[in-house]
């Protein structure tokens, strides 16, 4: 695996040898909290999009380094000196500049649900605003026992606007659980977040969450890539469509996939008991 072309400030990328197929990618600027100024929204959208078609990655872990947040989001103190764009005095043009603006850093947290293969996100400490918005973009949500979250933009004097309030609500089906928590801006724990199916497990300890989120990622990148990408795939349109609409594209989608080798040779390796292996994608 070359790492070198995975070389960024803000973050950092690895391949742990004992999970094959696996990248870890890790927020890296602890001594803030892992809060994000603009250049980061930026390095976490190429990743993702340089993760999605390297041929040597089946899944994705992401986590945040040092002890304390896995992102406390958006670094207030940098917004507040200037995140906005300049734009013209005209008020509907500066509304044309500044929607320009948040769609980029939609697309940012969007990188992460449009990758293609399987991401897992493993959250630990503070887990506040920004870290809502790209944990439901991600595809399993893990954390820690000590987790805080927050739905948080309420507090800052605006609506979340990079995908809380559209991904939360169908992530965990309880719409007005969602309402309680974006309008009240408080905090949730790790025990909450489970039983509203938030985040789909809880550990000790932010390492035996990676951990956790190391070895699910081992399983899902150990099965044939190209059933990984269907399959978050379908799954991702069907969310978002009726079941009917998710039927008809299910079988399109799989009209090209299933003339696959991966079929026969993961059914074959069921039979004889022995563990298939895949060609890379």
């Amino acid at each position: 695996m070359d790492s070198q072309s995975y070389n960024f400030q803000y973050f950092t990328v690895r391949f742990p040898s004992d999970h094959q197929y696996v990248a870890h990618v890790e927020i890296n600027r602890p001594e803030k909290m892992n809060a994000f100024v603009e250049a980061m929204w930026h390095e976490m959208s190429q990743i993702f999009t340089q993760l999605s078609s390297d041929p040597s990655v089946r899944s994705i872990v992401l986590s945040g380094a040092g002890e304390r947040a896995f992102t406390t989001g958006l670094d207030v103190k940098a917004a507040s000196q200037g995140l906005t764009p300049d734009a013209p005095n005209d008020p509907a043009r500066k509304a044309v500049h500044l929607r320009r603006y948040i769609g980029v850093f939609q697309d940012c947290i969007s990188a992460v649900e449009r990758c293609e293969k399987p991401v897992i996100v493993a959250m630990h400490g503070f887990a506040l605003g920004l870290a809502v918005d790209l944990s439901t973009a991600a595809d399993v949500r893990l954390c820690s026992r000590d987790v805080q979250f927050s739905v948080k933009e309420a507090d800052l004097g605006f609506a979340a606007d990079i995908g809380t309030l559209s991904r939360l609500p169908k992530v965990v089906g309880h719409f007005g659980w969602v309402k309680e928590v974006a309008l009240t801006a408080r905090t949730f724990g790790a025990e909450e977040a489970l039983r509203v199916g938030f985040v789909n497990n809880v550990y000790g300890s932010r390492q035996d969450t990676v951990s956790a989120a190391l070895k699910m990622a081992a399983l899902m990148a150990s099965k044939s890539p190209l059933a990984m990408q269907s399959t978050k795939e379908i799954l991702n349109y069907s969310r978002d469509h009726t079941v009917e609409e998710g039927l008809r594209y299910t079988a399109v989608w799989n009209s090209a996939a299933l003339q696959s080798k991966d079929v026969s040779a993961a059914m074959l390796s069921g039979l004889q008991k022995r563990t298939p292996t895949f060609e890379k994608l």
